[in-house]
């Protein structure tokens, strides 16, 4: 299995995060965001004033046109799941590049994100949108501690499946 090195997302890698975004969101599959989902938003959403981290993969060279010694692969951020007295709860979003999926960078950004919230100081983490039929990203969650404590009937539109069932999942640190 090729090495996953994470470290802390940098004004350079938007390029790298935009082309992650838009991979993931143009199958419609997994993410709320719809597939025209603009770079603006984008990079908003996954750079911004919280913690990011990118995953690189050093299996492969680097894309055309870069400098970097290796791929950057994944994305997450990790924020409060809430503000105020839901602070101590953390809750995060994490984005794999399909072409590095079953590579170990989801398992390796999870349980990064995880030591990464106990550092902080956060007690719990939710996730309170995971599409049902994501059953990669449930699974993992799954084998990293989390729990399905809710499910959020037919609350997606699912690009091929149509209306699906969405999941909270929850674990203590």
């Amino acid at each position: 299995m090729p090495a996953v090195v994470l470290r802390p997302v940098v004004p350079c890698d938007a390029d790298d995060v935009w082309r992650i975004f838009q991979a993931v969101v143009a199958g419609g599959d997994t993410y709320y965001f719809p597939p025209g989902t603009g770079r603006t938003d984008a990079i908003d959403y996954l750079i911004g004033d919280f913690v990011t981290f990118v995953a690189e993969l050093n299996d492969a060279p680097p894309p055309a046109g870069s400098n970097a010694s290796a791929r950057v692969v994944g994305v997450y951020k990790l924020v409060p799941n809430h503000p105020g007295l839901g602070s101590h709860v953390a809750n995060a979003s994490f984005m794999v590049d399909p072409a590095a999926r079953g590579k170990g960078v989801g398992r390796a950004m999870g349980e990064h994100c995880l030591a990464q919230a106990r550092q902080a100081g956060y007690e719990a983490m939710q996730f309170n949108f995971v599409v049902s039929t994501n059953t990669t990203a449930v699974d993992l969650w799954k084998k990293l501690g989390f729990s399905i404590v809710g499910t959020l009937p037919r609350t997606f539109q699912h690009a091929r499946l149509g209306l699906v069932d969405a999941y909270v999942m929850h674990r203590f640190l």
